[in-house]
């Protein structure tokens, strides 16, 4: 087997050349682009993948996010994705759009933090978010696109049931490992076996599990934290996955170049 990809993620703002040019001079071949519902309608999507295309980057997945939204136990519920019961409604429309821009820049994977999916099955939140994501599941096989749910906020098996729920061919996971480990929710490593070749994408990150008073763990650089990337990269393999492998460092500044250029030899054995 080839070895995988490595990438890295990019917000793209007013300049997409600048952003692209931030990829390749990290010699990353692809990234996943991070982009608003809301900043998306602002943008052009053809100029987004010609800035690609002229950094020579591969656009792996474009992520979707929504304003508003707290990345933590405390307020995330209420908050997050297309699951918080008072902003769904409200947020469908910006998704369906969402796909249909991504369409525009010849991409054909999405991945969305899709906010805290119930555990019990019987949370009367359930049934109306899971009607929600069968009409986006309908609207990205209309562009021959797969959907990704980012790990973390729940289960592993929670999310495995969700999209058997869902019930459409075109859904899929983003394994973050270290959100699993974040929000105290998951093994990385038991994942992997709960999911099997339903992982299509990865966010390469750390992080340290939450105490009992934290509303969220620490995330790390790679190697500082729980991740055995180690193990977890041969077994994603085994499985089936042919990445790319997707560096996230959620810091800024000159120290995340540094961090990212570390995670490339660290990872580098296991590709």
């Amino acid at each position: 087997m080839a070895k995988m990809k490595l990438g890295t993620i990019v917000g793209i703002s007013d300049d997409p050349p600048a952003s692209f040019a931030r990829v390749a001079e990290l010699e990353l071949p692809t990234c996943q682009v991070a982009v608003g519902a809301e900043q998306i309608k602002t943008m052009d999507p053809k100029a987004v993948r010609k800035a690609a295309d002229g950094a020579g980057v591969e656009i792996s997945s474009v992520f979707l996010g929504f304003d508003g939204q707290v990345y933590d136990l405390k307020d995330g519920p209420a908050t997050m994705g297309l699951v918080a019961p008072k902003l769904r409604d409200a947020r469908l429309p910006s998704a369906l759009n969402f796909c249909d821009l991504v369409a525009d820049m010849g991409i054909s994977s999405i991945t969305c933090h899709i906010g805290f999916i119930p555990d019990d099955e019987s949370d009367p939140i359930y049934p109306g978010f899971i009607d929600i994501m069968q009409q986006v599941g309908r609207r990205c096989a209309d562009h021959n696109q797969i959907f990704c749910f980012e790990t973390g906020q729940e289960l592993a098996s929670t999310l495995l049931r969700t999209i058997e729920d869902i019930g459409i061919g075109n859904m899929f996971i983003n394994l973050d490992p270290a959100n699993l480990i974040l929000y105290g929710k998951s093994n990385p490593l038991d994942a992997v076996e709960i999911f099997g070749e339903l992982v299509r994408g990865m966010h390469a990150k750390d992080g340290v599990w939450p105490n009992r008073d934290e509303f969220l763990g620490l995330e790390t650089a790679i190697g500082e934290g729980d991740v055995r990337f180690d193990l977890l990269l041969p077994r994603l393999k085994a499985k089936g996955f042919a990445g790319p492998v997707t560096i996230e460092r959620e810091i800024s500044g000159p120290q995340q170049a540094k961090d990212i250029k570390k995670s490339m030899e660290q990872l580098d054995p296991f590709l």
